[in-house]
Protein backbone atom coordinates (compact mmCIF):
# COMPACT_ATOMS: atom_id res chain seq x y z
CA UNK A 1 0.00 0.00 0.00
CA UNK A 2 2.92 2.27 0.50
CA UNK A 3 4.84 1.45 -2.23
CA UNK A 4 1.36 2.04 -4.43
CA UNK A 5 0.61 5.21 -3.50
CA UNK A 6 4.55 6.65 -3.65
CA UNK A 7 4.37 5.26 -6.87
CA UNK A 8 0.56 6.17 -8.18
CA UNK A 9 1.86 10.32 -6.78
CA UNK A 10 5.13 10.32 -8.04
CA UNK A 11 4.34 7.73 -11.05
CA UNK A 12 5.44 10.92 -13.70
CA UNK A 13 8.72 11.65 -11.98
CA UNK A 14 9.83 8.28 -11.81
CA UNK A 15 9.61 8.06 -15.25
CA UNK A 16 11.58 11.22 -15.65
CA UNK A 17 14.10 10.14 -13.14
CA UNK A 18 14.51 7.11 -15.46
CA UNK A 19 15.87 9.36 -18.30
CA UNK A 20 11.99 8.76 -19.87
CA UNK A 21 11.24 11.46 -22.93
CA UNK A 22 8.50 13.61 -22.74
CA UNK A 23 7.01 11.28 -25.56
CA UNK A 24 7.50 7.90 -23.17
CA UNK A 25 6.54 9.81 -20.01
CA UNK A 26 3.29 10.64 -22.16
CA UNK A 27 2.65 7.03 -23.12
CA UNK A 28 3.58 5.61 -19.87
CA UNK A 29 2.35 7.53 -17.15
CA UNK A 30 -1.09 5.56 -16.46
CA UNK A 31 0.47 2.23 -17.30
CA UNK A 32 2.88 3.22 -14.32
CA UNK A 33 0.12 4.66 -12.44
CA UNK A 34 -2.17 1.41 -13.06
CA UNK A 35 0.68 -1.07 -11.92
CA UNK A 36 1.70 1.34 -8.50
CA UNK A 37 -2.24 1.22 -7.47
CA UNK A 38 -2.66 -2.37 -8.14
CA UNK A 39 0.40 -3.49 -6.38
CA UNK A 40 -0.95 -4.39 -2.90
CA UNK A 41 -3.49 -6.95 -4.93
CA UNK A 42 -0.74 -8.39 -6.94
CA UNK A 43 1.96 -8.94 -4.43
CA UNK A 44 -0.47 -11.84 -2.74
CA UNK A 45 -0.64 -14.10 -6.37
CA UNK A 46 3.38 -14.44 -5.14
CA UNK A 47 3.06 -14.99 -1.65
CA UNK A 48 0.10 -16.96 -1.69
CA UNK A 49 2.16 -18.80 -4.14
CA UNK A 50 5.14 -19.11 -1.85
CA UNK A 51 2.54 -20.72 0.83
CA UNK A 52 0.89 -23.05 -1.07
CA UNK A 53 4.75 -24.24 -2.59
CA UNK A 54 5.95 -24.06 1.09
CA UNK A 55 3.36 -26.82 2.14
CA UNK A 56 3.46 -29.29 -0.70
CA UNK A 57 1.03 -27.77 -3.31
CA UNK A 58 3.19 -26.49 -6.09
CA UNK A 59 0.77 -28.31 -8.57
CA UNK A 60 -1.52 -25.58 -7.36
CA UNK A 61 0.55 -22.78 -7.55
CA UNK A 62 1.31 -23.56 -11.08
CA UNK A 63 -2.68 -23.62 -11.62
CA UNK A 64 -3.06 -20.03 -10.08
CA UNK A 65 -0.16 -18.82 -12.40
CA UNK A 66 -1.79 -20.11 -15.32
CA UNK A 67 -4.91 -18.74 -14.55
CA UNK A 68 -3.21 -15.28 -13.75
CA UNK A 69 -0.97 -14.91 -17.21
CA UNK A 70 -3.35 -17.15 -19.25
CA UNK A 71 -5.94 -14.36 -18.81
CA UNK A 72 -3.33 -11.47 -19.29
CA UNK A 73 -2.33 -13.03 -22.59
CA UNK A 74 -6.36 -13.13 -23.77
CA UNK A 75 -6.78 -9.69 -22.69
CA UNK A 76 -3.73 -8.05 -23.35
CA UNK A 77 -4.66 -7.86 -27.30
CA UNK A 78 -8.26 -6.95 -26.31
CA UNK A 79 -7.63 -3.73 -23.88
CA UNK A 80 -4.29 -2.48 -26.05
CA UNK A 81 -5.59 -2.46 -29.74
CA UNK A 82 -9.20 -2.81 -28.68
CA UNK A 83 -12.00 -4.63 -29.10
CA UNK A 84 -16.05 -4.70 -29.77
CA UNK A 85 -16.93 -1.82 -27.05
CA UNK A 86 -13.92 -1.61 -25.34
CA UNK A 87 -12.17 1.09 -27.02
CA UNK A 88 -7.93 0.85 -27.88
CA UNK A 89 -6.16 1.94 -24.82
CA UNK A 90 -2.32 0.83 -25.75
CA UNK A 91 -0.24 0.97 -22.69
CA UNK A 92 -2.77 1.44 -20.19
CA UNK A 93 -4.90 -1.18 -21.64
CA UNK A 94 -1.99 -3.85 -21.12
CA UNK A 95 -1.67 -2.25 -17.49
CA UNK A 96 -5.42 -3.27 -17.09
CA UNK A 97 -5.43 -6.66 -18.38
CA UNK A 98 -2.14 -7.25 -16.17
CA UNK A 99 -4.17 -6.01 -13.30
CA UNK A 100 -7.77 -7.98 -14.38
CA UNK A 101 -5.67 -11.57 -14.72
CA UNK A 102 -3.89 -11.52 -11.79
CA UNK A 103 -6.28 -10.33 -9.73
CA UNK A 104 -8.59 -13.30 -10.66
CA UNK A 105 -5.47 -15.24 -9.64
CA UNK A 106 -5.43 -14.11 -6.16
CA UNK A 107 -9.35 -14.86 -6.14
CA UNK A 108 -8.53 -18.17 -7.38
CA UNK A 109 -5.81 -18.79 -4.60
CA UNK A 110 -8.51 -17.28 -1.95
CA UNK A 111 -10.92 -20.01 -3.04
CA UNK A 112 -8.38 -22.96 -2.75
CA UNK A 113 -7.35 -21.39 0.60
CA UNK A 114 -10.78 -21.05 2.14
CA UNK A 115 -12.18 -23.98 0.49
CA UNK A 116 -10.07 -26.12 1.17
CA UNK A 117 -8.59 -27.53 -1.74
CA UNK A 118 -4.87 -27.46 -0.46
CA UNK A 119 -3.27 -28.81 2.32
CA UNK A 120 -3.76 -25.07 3.95
CA UNK A 121 -6.40 -23.59 4.85
CA UNK A 122 -7.27 -19.91 6.10
CA UNK A 123 -9.89 -19.50 9.05
CA UNK A 124 -10.52 -15.89 9.20
CA UNK A 125 -11.85 -15.82 12.16
CA UNK A 126 -8.23 -17.07 13.86
CA UNK A 127 -6.86 -13.57 11.77
CA UNK A 128 -5.33 -11.97 14.92
CA UNK A 129 -2.45 -10.12 15.42
CA UNK A 130 0.51 -11.77 17.35
CA UNK A 131 3.69 -10.46 17.52
CA UNK A 132 5.96 -13.16 18.12
CA UNK A 133 5.44 -14.55 14.54
CA UNK A 134 4.84 -11.75 13.18
CA UNK A 135 8.52 -10.67 13.97
CA UNK A 136 9.93 -13.87 12.80
CA UNK A 137 8.44 -13.51 9.69
CA UNK A 138 10.11 -10.29 9.15
CA UNK A 139 13.62 -11.03 10.84
CA UNK A 140 13.37 -14.38 8.21
CA UNK A 141 11.76 -12.70 4.88
CA UNK A 142 13.88 -9.28 5.51
CA UNK A 143 17.41 -10.89 3.43
CA UNK A 144 15.07 -12.67 0.87
CA UNK A 145 13.31 -9.10 0.10
CA UNK A 146 16.91 -7.58 0.32
CA UNK A 147 17.88 -9.66 -2.47
CA UNK A 148 14.81 -8.47 -4.65
CA UNK A 149 15.18 -4.91 -4.27
CA UNK A 150 19.35 -5.51 -4.68
CA UNK A 151 18.54 -7.31 -7.97
CA UNK A 152 15.56 -4.77 -9.16
CA UNK A 153 17.36 -1.71 -7.71
CA UNK A 154 20.31 -2.92 -9.99
CA UNK A 155 18.07 -3.45 -13.54
CA UNK A 156 16.43 -0.20 -12.96
CA UNK A 157 19.85 1.38 -12.62
CA UNK A 158 21.06 -0.69 -16.00
CA UNK A 159 17.75 0.89 -17.69
CA UNK A 160 19.03 4.03 -16.63
CA UNK A 161 22.19 3.89 -18.35
CA UNK A 162 20.30 2.07 -21.40
CA UNK A 163 18.62 5.24 -21.95
CA UNK A 164 21.59 7.76 -22.28
CA UNK A 165 21.62 5.55 -25.97
CA UNK A 166 18.29 6.52 -27.04
CA UNK A 167 14.76 5.11 -27.50
CA UNK A 168 15.31 2.39 -30.27
CA UNK A 169 18.11 0.99 -27.84
CA UNK A 170 16.07 0.89 -24.93
CA UNK A 171 13.39 -0.47 -26.39
CA UNK A 172 15.59 -3.50 -28.41
CA UNK A 173 17.14 -3.81 -24.59
CA UNK A 174 13.76 -4.47 -23.18
CA UNK A 175 12.60 -6.24 -25.73
CA UNK A 176 16.05 -8.78 -25.36
CA UNK A 177 15.50 -9.14 -21.71
CA UNK A 178 11.76 -10.02 -22.18
CA UNK A 179 12.73 -12.97 -24.26
CA UNK A 180 15.54 -13.59 -21.45
CA UNK A 181 13.06 -13.37 -18.32
CA UNK A 182 10.75 -16.30 -20.10
CA UNK A 183 13.58 -18.14 -20.98
CA UNK A 184 14.32 -18.53 -17.22
CA UNK A 185 11.19 -18.85 -15.79
CA UNK A 186 11.44 -22.82 -15.95
CA UNK A 187 14.60 -22.62 -14.21
CA UNK A 188 12.93 -20.05 -11.09
CA UNK A 189 10.28 -23.09 -10.62
CA UNK A 190 13.73 -25.65 -10.09
CA UNK A 191 15.11 -23.34 -8.08
CA UNK A 192 12.22 -22.47 -6.08
CA UNK A 193 11.82 -26.83 -5.78
CA UNK A 194 15.45 -26.71 -4.10
CA UNK A 195 14.57 -23.94 -1.84
CA UNK A 196 11.61 -25.97 -0.76
CA UNK A 197 13.33 -29.30 -0.27
CA UNK A 198 16.07 -27.80 1.39
CA UNK A 199 14.13 -26.25 4.28
CA UNK A 200 11.49 -29.94 4.47
CA UNK A 201 15.23 -32.05 4.60
CA UNK A 202 16.72 -29.56 7.50
CA UNK A 203 13.63 -29.47 9.00
CA UNK A 204 13.43 -33.43 8.80
CA UNK A 205 16.84 -33.26 10.20
CA UNK A 206 18.79 -34.66 7.28
CA UNK A 207 20.88 -31.93 5.65
CA UNK A 208 22.83 -34.75 3.64
CA UNK A 209 19.65 -35.38 1.74
CA UNK A 210 19.04 -31.05 1.68
CA UNK A 211 23.00 -30.98 -0.16
CA UNK A 212 21.92 -33.81 -2.66
CA UNK A 213 19.01 -31.87 -3.47
CA UNK A 214 20.28 -29.05 -4.10
CA UNK A 215 23.62 -30.71 -6.59
CA UNK A 216 20.89 -32.46 -8.34
CA UNK A 217 18.75 -29.07 -8.92
CA UNK A 218 21.77 -27.49 -9.81
CA UNK A 219 22.80 -29.80 -12.77
CA UNK A 220 19.35 -29.93 -14.34
CA UNK A 221 19.21 -26.08 -14.42
CA UNK A 222 22.38 -25.92 -15.67
CA UNK A 223 21.58 -28.27 -18.28
CA UNK A 224 18.14 -26.79 -19.08
CA UNK A 225 20.16 -23.33 -19.30
CA UNK A 226 22.29 -24.41 -21.26
CA UNK A 227 19.77 -26.37 -24.13
CA UNK A 228 17.73 -22.61 -24.46
CA UNK A 229 20.74 -20.59 -24.70
CA UNK A 230 21.53 -23.17 -27.72
CA UNK A 231 17.57 -22.21 -28.94
CA UNK A 232 18.12 -19.02 -28.52
CA UNK A 233 21.21 -18.60 -30.52
CA UNK A 234 19.98 -20.61 -33.10
CA UNK A 235 16.52 -18.91 -33.16
CA UNK A 236 17.00 -15.67 -32.35
CA UNK A 237 16.06 -14.38 -35.46
CA UNK A 238 12.31 -15.64 -35.84
CA UNK A 239 11.98 -15.28 -32.14
CA UNK A 240 12.90 -11.71 -32.17
CA UNK A 241 10.92 -11.10 -35.57
CA UNK A 242 8.05 -11.10 -33.76
CA UNK A 243 8.92 -8.45 -31.87
CA UNK A 244 10.48 -6.49 -34.75
CA UNK A 245 11.49 -5.77 -38.31
CA UNK A 246 14.65 -8.08 -39.05
CA UNK A 247 17.48 -4.88 -40.31
CA UNK A 248 15.90 -2.36 -37.99
CA UNK A 249 18.28 -1.11 -35.16
CA UNK A 250 15.99 -2.19 -32.60
CA UNK A 251 16.13 -5.66 -33.71
CA UNK A 252 19.67 -5.89 -34.45
CA UNK A 253 20.52 -4.62 -30.69
CA UNK A 254 18.27 -7.09 -29.78
CA UNK A 255 20.08 -9.49 -30.95
CA UNK A 256 23.24 -8.52 -30.16
CA UNK A 257 22.03 -8.52 -26.72
CA UNK A 258 20.62 -11.73 -26.45
CA UNK A 259 23.73 -13.56 -28.16
CA UNK A 260 25.82 -11.83 -25.51
CA UNK A 261 24.02 -12.72 -22.20
CA UNK A 262 23.57 -16.32 -23.23
CA UNK A 263 26.94 -16.81 -22.86
CA UNK A 264 26.35 -16.82 -18.92
CA UNK A 265 23.46 -18.56 -18.57
CA UNK A 266 24.89 -21.76 -17.32
CA UNK A 267 26.05 -20.17 -14.39
CA UNK A 268 23.09 -18.49 -14.02
CA UNK A 269 21.24 -21.64 -13.63
CA UNK A 270 23.88 -22.45 -11.00
CA UNK A 271 23.57 -18.97 -8.90
CA UNK A 272 19.65 -19.63 -9.16
CA UNK A 273 19.71 -23.10 -7.57
CA UNK A 274 22.50 -22.11 -4.71
CA UNK A 275 20.87 -18.76 -3.97
CA UNK A 276 17.04 -20.32 -2.97
CA UNK A 277 18.90 -23.07 -1.03
CA UNK A 278 20.57 -21.03 1.08
CA UNK A 279 17.16 -18.91 1.73
CA UNK A 280 15.64 -22.54 2.25
CA UNK A 281 17.96 -23.22 5.01
CA UNK A 282 17.02 -19.75 6.75
CA UNK A 283 20.49 -18.15 5.56
CA UNK A 284 19.02 -14.98 3.84
CA UNK A 285 21.75 -12.93 4.94
CA UNK A 286 25.15 -14.79 2.67
CA UNK A 287 22.75 -14.25 -0.62
CA UNK A 288 21.91 -10.84 0.11
CA UNK A 289 25.59 -9.81 0.89
CA UNK A 290 26.52 -11.93 -2.47
CA UNK A 291 24.23 -10.04 -4.25
CA UNK A 292 25.06 -6.60 -3.11
CA UNK A 293 28.39 -7.14 -4.12
CA UNK A 294 27.78 -8.38 -7.19
CA UNK A 295 24.97 -6.86 -8.89
CA UNK A 296 25.57 -3.01 -6.80
CA UNK A 297 29.27 -2.99 -6.99
CA UNK A 298 30.24 -5.41 -10.07
CA UNK A 299 27.34 -5.31 -12.33
CA UNK A 300 26.21 -1.63 -12.05
CA UNK A 301 30.15 -0.13 -11.80
CA UNK A 302 31.24 -2.39 -14.61
CA UNK A 303 28.64 -1.36 -17.12
CA UNK A 304 28.77 2.77 -15.80
CA UNK A 305 32.65 2.65 -16.88
CA UNK A 306 32.41 0.06 -19.87
CA UNK A 307 29.47 1.77 -21.53
CA UNK A 308 29.62 5.51 -20.35
CA UNK A 309 33.19 5.61 -19.63
CA UNK A 310 34.96 4.00 -21.76
CA UNK A 311 32.23 4.14 -24.40
CA UNK A 312 31.73 0.51 -25.63
CA UNK A 313 28.34 1.85 -25.79
CA UNK A 314 25.35 -0.92 -24.65
CA UNK A 315 27.84 -3.73 -25.43
CA UNK A 316 29.35 -2.82 -21.77
CA UNK A 317 26.09 -3.47 -20.02
CA UNK A 318 25.54 -6.61 -21.51
CA UNK A 319 29.15 -7.80 -20.53
CA UNK A 320 28.86 -6.32 -17.08
CA UNK A 321 25.70 -8.25 -16.63
CA UNK A 322 27.70 -11.67 -17.67
CA UNK A 323 30.49 -10.66 -15.63
CA UNK A 324 28.53 -9.95 -12.42
CA UNK A 325 26.45 -13.58 -13.48
CA UNK A 326 29.43 -15.47 -13.13
CA UNK A 327 31.03 -14.01 -10.26
CA UNK A 328 27.96 -14.24 -8.22
CA UNK A 329 27.05 -17.86 -9.09
CA UNK A 330 31.19 -19.26 -8.57
CA UNK A 331 31.16 -17.29 -5.01
CA UNK A 332 28.07 -18.68 -3.92
CA UNK A 333 28.80 -22.11 -4.88
CA UNK A 334 32.16 -22.02 -3.02
CA UNK A 335 30.17 -20.56 -0.31
CA UNK A 336 27.43 -23.60 -0.18
CA UNK A 337 30.23 -26.10 -0.73
CA UNK A 338 31.61 -24.93 3.30
CA UNK A 339 28.39 -26.35 4.85
CA UNK A 340 27.86 -23.56 7.82
CA UNK A 341 23.96 -23.19 5.48
CA UNK A 342 23.35 -26.89 6.87
CA UNK A 343 24.10 -25.17 11.05
CA UNK A 344 20.84 -22.95 10.49
CA UNK A 345 17.12 -23.53 11.32
CA UNK A 346 14.35 -22.04 9.69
Amino acid sequence: LVLGVFGFIFAEDVLRLMGGSPEMIDIGLNYSRIIFGSNFLIIFLFVINGMLRGAGDAALSMRALWLANGLNIILDPIFILGFGPIPALGAEGAAIATTIGRGIGVLYQLYLLIGGKSRLRLYFSRFVIRLSPLKRILMISAGGAGQYLISSASWIFLMRIMSEFGADILAAYTIAIRVLIFSLLPSWGIANAASTLVGQNLGANLPDRAELAVQRSAILNVGLLLFFALLLFLFSKPILGVFASQGSLIFTEAEHCLKIIILGFGFWGLGMVVSQAFNGAGDTYTPSLVNFICFWIIETGLAYLLSIRWDWGPKGVYIAIVVAEVVLSITLYVLFRRGRWKLRRV
